[in-house]
């Protein structure tokens, strides 16, 4: 397994990179938004386009059954990423927001009732909120709501509080996109069986910066999505497990999804297929693929403590800087440092470090209820990827020095 010993030499294998923004190098550290993209995942593209391009499962022409083998072969492949038991309990979807909208509508509307309870935290993004409460309207169910802790933490004991018999499914997130948190989501999964509940985690802030194996963890759904793995846009995964898939209606109706179709009726064809209407992302499949192979080369493991090294480093060297608070300080964290100054407003420090070529998130994060929960209107908010250094942290702190002192 390759070595993360030269960062310099997996710097170079991104191009955005290379580039200089307002006349200073750029210094990316918005990979909690969207991670940058390495070269091999470009060209798998390009040359999947100049060279393999055809729509899949459908047509007997050779570029058609070239480009399902591929398209396919993806499939397997993330199998193997989540340690899934098997192929077809991979449901390739546009991104980590439909793939949750799929099991709500899919899953939620067919097997929940009023009365029925989906317990989420404090700490989830919006698109692991949105998606209950929508369903909440459509069947009457409730949606419970597990506490933070002022240090952004969920307590398992507040879990166990939360939950009761009429809990149908918990949803949480496996590392808060806003703060960082771990959670401890193979516990809440054992404690939601227990209930006689099945758990959905989402993992986008997860699968690209530790190893994920759906089956130790306990999941019954897993979502996660390709940009912030190092891959395109407009794919995302949904890992279900294959009883429970079966189990389930299509989300959407047309294309590929069918086995036949009469006016009289319809058949539907079976898991993961019934949930991929339509012409699926194919070219983003490829590309997924090609991350999966760029992080695999490198080693989840190897990736993992790089970037606990680059959070040590940012939260010591942060902290030390007079008049800076950091918000989430769970014990379990990952790559992610949120933060706010006294008398400086995030997006006015966002916007300051921009002039200085260091991209960050400033905002809610699509996360206004960890906001909420924490008395603030918003953080700025670094966060690493596998191609930062601690050079890239050392211009962020000298940059929020400099915010400090406009500010003064």
């Amino acid at each position: 397994m390759a070595a993360m010993n030269s960062v310099a030499e997996r710097r170079a294998d991104f191009p955005v990179l290379t580039q200089t923004v307002h006349g200073k190098p750029l210094v990316y550290l918005d990979t909690g938004a969207s991670a940058q993209k390495p070269r091999a995942v470009l060209e798998a593209m390009q040359s999947f386009y100049e060279r393999e391009y055809a729509n899949i499962h459908r047509g007997v022409h050779e570029l058609s059954a070239r480009a399902t083998e591929r398209y396919e072969t993806v499939r397997g492949d993330v199998r193997r990423f989540l340690n899934a038991a098997h192929a077809d309990e991979i449901v390739f979807t546009h991104g980590a927001t439909e793939a949750i909208n799929l099991v709500a509508q899919g899953w939620g509307r067919t097997f929940l009732k009023a009365g029925d309870e989906v317990l989420v935290t404090q700490l989830e993004h919006h698109a692991n909120i949105v998606p209950w409460q929508l369903l909440q309207q459509q069947t009457g169910i409730t949606l419970r709501v597990v506490p933070i802790t002022p240090d952004g933490d969920v307590l398992i004991a507040d879990v166990a509080a939360a939950l009761s018999p009429r809990t149908k499914l918990v949803a949480v997130a496996h590392v808060s996109n806003a703060l960082g948190t771990v959670l401890p989501v193979a516990a809440i999964a054992e404690m939601a069986h227990e209930a006689g509940a099945l758990i959905l985690i989402d993992g986008c802030q997860a699968a690209s910066h530790m190893s994920v194996d759906v089956q130790a963890l306990g999941a019954d759904f897993y979502v996660f999505a390709g940009h912030k793995l190092y891959g395109p846009t407009g794919i995302g995964v949904l890992y279900g497990r294959r009883d429970i898939l079966n189990a389930m209606p299509p989300y959407q109706g047309g294309g590929d999804m069918i086995e036949s179709v009469r006016f009289s009726g319809t058949t539907f064809r079976e898991p993961p297929y019934r949930f991929e209407a339509g012409t699926p992302p194919i070219v983003e499949v490829i590309g997924l693929g090609a991350a999966l192979a760029y992080v695999n080369a490198i080693g989840l493991d190897n990736i993992a403590r790089h970037e606990d090294l680059l959070l040590r480093y940012a939260t010591e060297k942060l902290s030390a800087i007079e008049g800076l608070r950091i918000i989430g300080t769970a014990p379990r964290k990952a790559g992610i440092v949120s933060f706010v100054m006294a008398n400086i407003h995030p997006h006015d420090i966002g916007t300051i470090l921009d002039r200085h070529g260091i991209a960050i998130r400033a905002g809610h994060h699509c996360a206004q209820p960890v906001m909420e929960a924490l008395g603030l209107p918003a953080t700025a908010r670094a966060s690493f990827g596998l191609y930062n250094t601690t050079a890239d942290i050392d211009a962020l702190a000298a940059a929020v020095i400099r915010a400090r002192e406009l500010f003064a």
